[in-house]
């Protein structure tokens, strides 16, 4: 569909008519892309004098709207602001005249364009001058300066630059009432559609969190341009196509330290994503959801980045598992049962264990691409199985076999993923840093078990291939800085 560009007159003199100009703007970025807003002129009624004094501009927009379509919507705006069908030029919390529609010239019952009384009224004229001085009208062949240089401009007055409030202080910025440094303070959870990915990019409906330090003599931060960094720099991602989404969180983290003025900022992304899967006997496909991870770290000296992924799959408790396989050997023995054929009924049947759910976490920093499929792999590969939304009977039983076949703790399968981590990456540097939880949705207990554990890739190829005494490791937050 084709976009025009339209003109729309503004005015209110009921109410706060401030503020019904500013809701009425944001009612109408529903449908036309504002480009340009005038200034605000205090300005004389017109027709029924008898009335306070109005509130006027012009805005400058784009939409796909029709004439009628548009009067329409300005009409639903009025409506919704309060404005009454009273007399003509009665007092109103709004009034949204089409002054120009594109090229069109219209003359219909209910809608004339250009505006019929645009030529005679100084307080539409003195607005729309500002935005566009050389328009020509296409009915009259003058020039918007011109039509405005025939009026009598005294009942018009300028207010001031625009809708934005004048602030006497930046209270933000004064000293606060106890003079101490804060680490992180920010915004959380801010939803919003990101696109990654270049050859093929895609969607994901992200959470995000951005954080900056203060210092003990300021009293607070800026939070509203920790969401204009944000919105600028998603916008920017979905036209360029943000390669990944460490590297969005990382520019997040630069445009934050810039707008805050701050010595440190962090920025966490969550990502919703899925990847096909089939079930392990049926073959029956289904789209497994898993969540993406970016962690960022920007400081003016030096920046950090993180990719991960949050993985669901199925632990078999071996103690409990222990526990069982003892008592099934008492009770053999006492059937008659030797060892040798104990021994042999046990490894053919598997032993009951209580099971449970558990969510690993998987962080890689380095500024090498890594795919987050691989790091799926290696969280699922890591715990008794995986686990998945679609199963027959057939898959039920291969996943609960295969789960009591290799019972794991929690703190199991956190060295499991290390250690296929540090296998899988032997090309990365030693300085880039590996992470790994699991948390285990416990069953039969009212607590939930939890591991982690990570270093350099120094460290952990250390300790995992050649068997290196244990030293402290760097934390994740001591690497992040």
């Amino acid at each position: 569909m084709s976009r025009h560009t339209v003109y729309i007159g503004i005015g209110s003199n009921l109410g706060d008519k401030q503020a019904n100009i500013t809701e009425a703007l944001q009612q109408l970025r529903s449908q036309v892309s504002i480009r340009r807003v005038a200034s605000l002129y205090d300005t004389d009624p017109v027709g029924y004098t008898e009335q306070p004094r109005f509130l006027n501009t012009v805005i400058e927009g784009e939409t796909e709207l029709e004439p009628h379509e548009l009067l329409t919507l300005l009409k639903g705006i009025e409506r919704r602001l309060g404005r009454q069908q009273d007399f003509r030029n009665a007092p109103r919390p709004i009034d949204m005249d089409i002054l120009f529609h594109g090229d069109a010239l219209l003359d219909a019952p209910e809608l004339t364009i250009p505006h019929p009384q645009l030529h005679e009224r100084a307080f539409v004229l003195e607005p729309l001058a500002e935005l566009a001085p050389n328009l020509c009208h296409p009915r009259l062949g003058m020039t918007v300066s011109e039509l405005l240089a025939r009026v009598d401009t005294s009942g018009v007055r300028r207010t001031r630059a625009g809708l934005a409030m004048r602030l006497a202080r930046d209270v933000q910025g004064e000293a606060p009432e106890v003079s101490v440094a804060l680490s992180r303070v920010g915004i959380t959870d801010v939803r919003k559609v990101i696109r990654l990915g270049r050859a093929r990019p895609h969607s994901l409906q992200a959470e995000i969190s951005l954080y900056a330090d203060i210092g003990a003599r300021q009293k607070g931060l800026h939070m509203s341009r920790f969401s204009h960094a944000l919105d600028t720099t998603v916008a920017e991602a979905v036209q360029e196509d943000a390669p990944d989404v460490e590297s969005l969180a990382a520019r997040i983290a630069e445009r934050v330290v810039q707008s805050q003025g701050a010595l440190r900022s962090e920025v966490r992304i969550r990502a919703g994503f899925s990847l096909r899967r089939y079930a392990p006997v049926s073959g029956l496909p289904t789209d497994e959801m898993y969540t993406l991870l970016g962690i960022a770290v920007c400081r003016p000296e030096h920046a950090r980045r993180m990719v991960g992924i949050e993985a669901e799959g199925m632990t078999a408790c071996p103690c409990a598992q222990d526990m069982i396989d003892q008592h099934s050997r008492e009770r053999l023995e006492e059937r008659g049962f030797q060892a040798e054929e104990i021994d042999a009924i046990l490894e053919a049947v598997p032993t009951a264990a209580h099971s449970q759910r558990s969510r690993a976490t998987l962080l890689l920093g380095t500024q090498a691409r890594v795919r987050a499929e691989d790091l799926v792999e290696i969280a699922e590969s890591s715990m008794s199985s995986e686990n998945y939304g679609l199963l027959k009977r057939p898959d039920e039983f291969f996943v609960v076999h295969k789960a009591h076949r290799r019972p794991r703790f929690v703190e199991d399968v956190a060295r499991e993923m290390l250690r296929a981590a540090v296998n899988t990456y032997v090309n990365l540097p030693g300085e880039d840093f590996l992470f790994a939880s699991v948390k285990s949705f416990e069953s039969i207990h009212k607590h939930d078990a939890y591991a982690e554990g990570g270093g350099t890739l120094t460290q952990m190829r250390g300790q995992i291939l050649r068997q290196e005494a244990h030293q402290q490791t760097t934390t994740l937050e001591k690497w992040l800085g």
